[in-house]
């Protein structure tokens, strides 16, 4: 089958285009669970970038016990826009929306645990090269990988000043997308 070079450009400028969103949505979500500092400019980027599509929805869809329903929504319904639009571009026909749907719970559960990775990894390097560094993206990174550090460090002895705690927390991580992500995958055939 011959590529279409077109509709392969319009794919990826689409699955960029939302991926970017809907992680400023998903960091937004995560920042308000963690109760990070709100008047860091990182989160008033987010809070303006996100605002526009995220209040009105939550006049719909209120929260729940401190939980930003409208976010996980319309992190839901961006994600399989993207997927549904990407299958119609690349096929030609209407996906199917069971395993569609299934697709867009995997693809948003691979990009929250790739996130954390990448948090937690660019916090190990910066305690390496710089542990006195002060940022405001530094700060907001410490306070979002906090809530998952906290727990392994105080099951973990003392060892000499040595924190394993972000590898150990990687492994963890790695286990969770084998076990959820990887079996969620794969239920439609995207050229993404």
């Amino acid at each position: 089958m011959e590529s279409n070079h077109f509709a392969d450009a319009l794919i990826f400028l689409i699955a960029t285009a939302f991926s970017l969103y809907i992680l400023a949505v998903m960091l937004r979500f995560l920042l308000q669970t963690a109760r990070a500092d709100f008047f860091n400019p990182i989160s008033q980027f987010l809070v303006r970038a996100t605002s526009p599509v995220l209040n009105p929805l939550r006049r719909i869809i209120p929260g729940v016990g401190g939980i930003d329903l409208a976010a996980i929504v319309l992190m839901f319904v961006l994600q399989l826009a993207a997927l549904y639009i990407i299958f119609l571009l690349a096929y030609g026909q209407q996906p199917p929306l069971g395993p569609l749907a299934i697709e867009t719970v995997g693809r948003l559960l691979g990009l929250l645990l790739n996130l954390y990775t990448i948090l937690i990894l660019i916090g190990v390097i910066v305690s390496w090269v710089n542990p006195t560094a002060s940022h405001p993206g530094l700060h907001l990174l410490h306070q979002l990988v906090s809530p998952i550090l906290r727990p392994i460090r105080s099951f973990l002895p003392d060892m000499g000043g040595l924190d394993l705690s972000p590898l150990i927390a990687l492994v963890l991580i790695h286990v969770v997308r084998m076990l959820t992500v990887y079996p969620l995958r794969g239920q439609v055939p995207l050229p993404m």
